[in-house]
């Protein structure tokens, strides 16, 4: 198989993922491989439009509210983040938890150790330990971390990504990796007018139709794909029955490509689906946390409830009734 970036194997799993979505009846890909460096920058950018209110929202909650969080957890804890990105909001907690240390968590390595290197000049007496991996499976935490406490940090609603069966099992498995006597901050969207959601991701500028069509520019780079990315538009609708906003590529014509070696079709209007944001009200999200064996110690929300934010304690072993 021919490699578009000479002497660079694909990853196996985006080459796993992308074959077995792009034969499917409705195609689809994970919405984990939008994260090259290209598409994490692109993700930033999207975070700063107008229309996204779901970061400047969050970052509010977190300068009103980090103090009662490193009240109510204690100080010492070694900070865990999943999936850290940029780590532009994770300041905000880190001053005000009093860490021992802090773990960024991204599959994008190269963005991860620039963020974290940034971060740590910041903060110069706390070990920061990166670790490039992806938080959707077990995660080997440092060495240096392993006795003590945990916090772990999860914002921006990226819990939403994943269908309910998907975020209990990562839930499960965050519980496993923080270890026992864990926390865990999160950020949940809240269900709120279709337009305003839509608008968050269809933004005016088309940042975010970008960010989806970066997907198309890894494939054809990483995969030797042929992909004709000017051939599709991006899409983003609301979906009340499943209470997300789907993001989907359309294709604007008849289609016929290849993706490392294999041919496929796609006719005009097909959609290639390419992420999901599922959004909770206060019951739901307290239902899926004690469902992926967290319980809910305190929230906090905006005046308007567009988001929020939860901590919770790990539950260990449900007991029976």
């Amino acid at each position: 198989m021919a490699v578009a970036d000479a002497g660079v194997r694909p990853d196996p799993a985006f080459l796993r993922d992308v074959l077995a979505g792009l034969a499917l009846p409705q195609k689809a890909i994970p919405a984990r491989w939008f994260y090259d460096r290209t598409g994490s920058e692109l993700f930033e950018a999207i975070t700063r439009a107008p229309e996204y209110y779901p970061t400047r929202v969050e970052t509010a909650l977190l300068d009103a509210h980090a103090g009662e969080v490193g009240q109510l957890v204690g100080a010492g804890r070694a900070v865990v983040e999943f999936g850290s990105g940029s780590s532009l909001k994770t300041p905000r907690l880190l001053g005000r938890v009093a860490p021992a240390a802090y773990v960024p968590i991204d599959i994008s390595g190269d963005f991860l150790r620039a963020s974290a290197a940034e971060l740590a000049r910041g903060f110069p007496d706390l070990p920061v330990l990166p670790v490039e991996a992806d938080f959707m499976g077990p995660v080997a935490l440092p060495p240096e971390i392993q006795d003590l406490p945990t916090l772990g940090f999860f914002p921006g609603s990226t819990i939403g990504n994943m269908g309910p069966g998907a975020a209990v099992d990562l839930l499960r498995g965050m519980a496993a990796t923080l270890g026992q006597g864990a926390a865990l901050l999160i950020g949940m969207d809240r269900i709120k007018d279709a337009q305003m959601l839509e608008r968050a991701y269809d933004d005016a500028a088309g940042v975010t139709a970008a960010f989806n069509l970066n997907l198309l520019h890894r494939i054809n780079r990483e995969l030797d794909g042929t992909v004709p990315v000017d051939a599709f538009r991006h899409r983003a609708v609301w979906n009340d029955a499943a209470a997300r906003i789907e993001m989907h590529l359309v294709a604007m014509r008849d289609l016929d490509f290849v993706v490392a070696g294999r041919r496929f079709a796609m006719a005009a209007g097909e959609h290639l689906h390419t992420e999901n944001s599922h959004k909770y009200d206060t019951r739901g999200s307290r239902l899926l946390l004690a469902a992926g064996g967290w319980s809910v110690t305190a929230e906090w929300t905006d005046a308007d409830g567009l988001f929020g934010l939860l901590l919770a304690e790990a539950r260990g072993e449900p007991i029976a009734p």
